[in-house]
């Protein structure tokens, strides 16, 4: 699956098109590696996300195509939420 498609399934981004500008301007990274949009994501895989001076670091469990609300939550699990 697309990184920015995970971020919205996953509800950690509510628009694709914010998920995707955010990968795209070099804000995302997977495994310590930056990450454009398309790249894919799979289970195991420690994505980073930076806005402005936070960190919000998570690791993915599960890669569903669609989720349920109470499902997203078991899509992750949070590493680090830094200011």
């Amino acid at each position: 699956m697309r990184l920015d498609k995970f971020l919205k399934v996953s509800r950690i981004i509510k628009r694709r098109t914010v998920a995707n500008d955010a990968c795209d301007s070099g804000r995302a990274q997977i495994n310590g590696r930056q990450a454009k949009a398309g790249t894919q994501v799979k289970v195991g895989d420690v994505v980073t996300l930076f806005f402005g001076d936070k960190e919000f670091s998570f690791k993915i469990l599960q890669v569903n195509e669609n989720a349920k609300k109470q499902e997203c939550s078991d899509m992750y699990e949070v590493i680090s939420d830094e200011v």
